[in-house]
């Protein structure tokens, strides 16, 4: 029996369908920071594929935040098939050049869902979204500065080593 509740959604066809597609944004970047996790772990890696597994782990909330968020609303959350995930990388640095991109990309999205809302004036989404924002800017800014250490230590000697012992040492604080 339809629960009569839920029978409008309170969010449009359009703004369901981008949030779906965020569902599957995140499921996709939590399985990408899986295979860089394990990749990591098989090259010594250990504190990155640590901070990987987490990662993962968090990307894996934002995707449940963004489903459950469509079914308050009313509306149909899609479970994502998820597919054509790279599973080797060329060299350490190429693992966070693409972590880095991976969240970029998802900020883009973010923003264009946020767009759409503010066009269709839905300010409740609008709100739902504002900590995605907030949290976007930490991910990137923690992806920038795992990065930034390849540049910082460099990669010759035992700098690698050095570059995945401070990995997980990365902390953002939007107040300093």
């Amino acid at each position: 029996m339809k629960d009569l509740i839920r029978v409008k959604s309170l969010i449009s066809n359009e703004i369901e369908m981008l949030l779906n597609q965020q569902v599957k944004k995140e499921a996709y970047s939590s399985a990408v920071y899986l295979s860089m996790a394990s990749w990591c772990n098989r090259n010594g890696y250990d504190f990155s594929s640590e901070y990987f597994f987490k990662q993962a782990n968090e990307e894996r909330q934002h995707q449940l935040k963004f489903y459950k968020y469509i079914l308050d609303m009313g509306g149909n959350a899609v479970s994502p098939e998820i597919a054509d995930i790279k599973l080797e990388y060329n060299s350490f640095r190429e693992v966070f050049e693409e972590a880095l991109d991976q969240e970029i990309s998802v900020t883009h999205a973010i923003n264009n869902i946020y767009a759409r809302c503010l066009k269709s004036q839905d300010f409740v989404t609008m709100e739902f979204l504002n900590w995605f924002l907030k949290e976007q800017r930490e991910e990137e800014y923690k992806a920038r500065r795992a990065l930034e250490l390849f540049e910082v230590i460099g990669e010759e000697g035992t700098g690698r080593w050095q570059i995945d012992k401070h990995v997980g040492d990365i902390r953002y604080n939007p107040e300093a």
